[in-house]
């Protein structure tokens, strides 16, 4: 892993930039918001995918496996991800060259430039959040240009470049460089201790996001009702701060929330109340429907304005999205990969499951994580879900660490009928489909490539429905 220097000067005038990684999620969004400029753009991953063909068509120089002969000549800046080693060919031969070496959240700096910035930062939820608030402002007739970590399913892209001042983004609190924005209005969703190893303590941690937070310049926008929020909030020196959730306090208050199917909720403002209900599952999402309404009243929009485009929201790719049904069970993928993120994802499956089960076929993402929670997450699946997976550690960019496997997370199940750890794929393919049952749901659940299996979960459950 590549810790990112920050305090690399980023160039004036950038023409031509070559991506290491640009297949990612983030990255290829953004490398497309470099083609929108009109600049050259190159750059590789490690296997071939949809986003790098769809940069290949729009006239990026891809390639497949990372070497030296990648890096074209004339280059002006190289853009990497944290997942890359620092053994990385092109990284070593930018370096060699002296081309600025930009970690991707000082290229997304040079792209906002001096717009009206809208960042979206915590634990979990950023990515919803961040689609709820592109989506609804889209719906109230703005045209914000927007990056975001995961496709916005009605949009079907993570990125694009609009007409206004505004510029909505994911921000990364893993390795600080959230701080690196000139922030407008700042959205904290939750401030759950994760990423240690960059910020080295809890306290760190916190005080990260109290400085993230009291440097927007507009409005600071934080949950009433997540602990850690609750102790930012109580630090920050900021004139203008909404708080939202179901808390009492709560500046825009949510209640009455529903979720036999799509959720229903009320929320309440300034001596108003309006309510709706939502495409997509899950008491957690109306509370993160709540933190983008309150992003937009801070943005000048009004309550039932915002509440009604908030509900154009249809979800965003790998988050609770159906792959298929087979054999009278339903399929589905989400990018959970944190104990609070999983139990959130099967209560939403669980509302809408009916009288089916729910399989979780769970991918442990790094070892670092796996080695620190494991307990945690055997709490959460063997509570949340009927039967778990439990598939081997995807190390990201870690190396292994002796004795961290996905068998320590179903050692840790109290009920050991409840749980089964495979290694290998297909056999784990094979046995999801051989415990599935007629009304059942399958889920996959980690930010690594555990959504590669399911084509071997599909054709393992048989006929198509």
């Amino acid at each position: 892993m590549i810790r990112p220097d920050l305090s690399q000067p980023i160039p004036a005038d950038i023409t031509a930039a070559h991506f290491i990684g640009i297949g990612g999620s983030g990255m290829s969004g953004l490398a497309g918001m470099f083609l929108d400029r009109g600049l050259r753009v190159s750059g590789s991953d490690r296997s071939d995918s949809a986003a790098l063909q769809a940069l290949a068509a729009r006239g990026a120089e891809v390639h497949v496996g990372h070497a030296a002969e990648n890096l074209p000549d004339g280059v002006d800046a190289v853009v990497f991800t944290g997942a890359i080693w620092p053994e990385n060919p092109e990284y070593l031969l930018a370096v060699e060259r002296g081309i600025p070496v930009l970690h991707r959240s000082q290229a997304l700096h040079w792209l906002i430039g001096g717009r009206r910035l809208v960042s979206v930062a915590g634990a979990h939820g950023k990515t919803t959040s961040t689609g709820m608030i592109v989506t609804a402002l889209r719906d109230v007739g703005a045209d914000p240009t927007f990056v975001n970590g995961g496709v916005i399913a009605s949009l079907g892209v993570s990125s694009g470049t609009g007409s206004d001042d505004l510029f909505v983004i994911e921000a990364d609190e893993s390795d600080g460089s959230f701080l690196l924005y000139d922030t407008a209005v700042a959205l904290i969703t939750n401030v759950d201790p994760d990423h240690l190893d960059h910020w080295g303590s809890r306290e760190a941690f916190y005080d990260g996001f109290v400085r993230f937070a009291d440097a927007a310049t507009d409005a600071v926008v934080i949950s009433s009702d997540d602990p850690g929020a609750r102790e930012v909030t109580a630090a920050l020196q900021h004139g203008t701060v909404l708080t939202f959730g179901e808390a009492e306090d709560a500046d825009i208050r949510v209640t009455d929330i529903t979720t036999s199917g799509p959720v229903g909720f009320t929320l309440h403002h300034g001596g108003r109340s309006v309510s709706g209900a939502l495409a997509v599952p899950g008491a957690h999402n109306a509370i993160n429907a709540a933190g983008a309404v309150a992003v937009l009243i801070a943005l000048g929009h009004d309550l039932a304005a915002a509440m009604t485009a908030v509900q154009a929201f249809g979800g965003t790719v790998r988050r609770f999205e159906l792959h298929g049904i087979r054999s009278g069970v339903s399929v589905y993928d989400d990018y959970a990969h944190h104990p609070t993120e999983v139990a959130a994802a099967l209560a939403a499956a669980r509302t809408v499951v009916g009288e089916g089960r729910i399989i979780a076929l769970h991918q442990p993402h790094t070892y670092s994580r796996t080695q620190a929670m494991y307990r945690e997450f055997a709490e959460v699946l063997e509570s949340h879900a009927d039967h778990t997976v439990v598939l081997d550690v995807y190390g990201a960019r870690e190396d292994p660490v002796p004795g961290v496997t996905g068998e320590l997370v179903s050692g840790a199940f109290d009920d050991a009928d409840k749980v089964h750890f495979v290694a290998d794929w297909q056999q784990a393919a094979d046995y999801t489909a051989s415990v599935a049952r007629p009304g059942d749901y399958v889920i996959t659940l980690g930010c690594g490539d555990v959504y590669r299996i399911i084509p071997q979960v599909l054709e393992a459950l048989g006929s198509e429905q």
